[in-house]
C-alpha cells in the first residue's frame, strides 16, 4: 500500500470526491485508510447509568478504500513511485514532479 499515515490525500471517487485531508490511520490488511474529515458517519452510543454516561450520537470518520484516494501534492492528485538512493535506501517519489515525498 503506497499511502501511509500522516500523508495528505485527495479523494478521487465516492461521495466525498474532491475532499482533501490527512491520513489518520492506515489499515493495510483491509486496503483501507481513515482520512480526517472524510466519510463521516453517525454512531449511536448507548447510555451507561452506572458510570453516569448519557446516550449520544457521535460523528466520526469511517475507513475508505485506498483506491478511492490519491496522494495530494500542491492540491492535485499524484501517483507514487519508488527509487533507490545512492546509499541503497528506498524512497517514495512523486510521479508528477519527480520530487521525494
Amino acid at each position: 500500500m503506497k499511502i501511509k499515515k500522516d500523508d495528505e490525500v485527495i479523494v478521487i471517487a465516492g461521495k466525498d470526491k474532491g475532499a482533501t485531508g490527512k491520513v489518520i490511520k492506515a489499515l493495510p490488511k483491509e486496503q483501507r485508510v481513515v482520512v480526517e474529515g472524510v466519510n463521516l458517519i453517525k454512531k449511536h452510543r448507548k447510555a451507561n447509568p452506572a458510570s453516569g454516561q448519557q446516550g449520544e450520537v457521535v460523528t466520526q470518520e469511517a475507513p475508505i478504500h485506498v483506491s478511492n484516494v490519491a496522494l495530494a501534492e500542491d492540491g492535485k492528485a499524484t501517483r507514487v513511485g519508488y527509487r533507490f538512493t545512492d546509499d541503497g535506501k528506498k524512497v517514495r517519489v512523486s510521479r508528477r514532479t519527480g520530487k521525494d515525498i
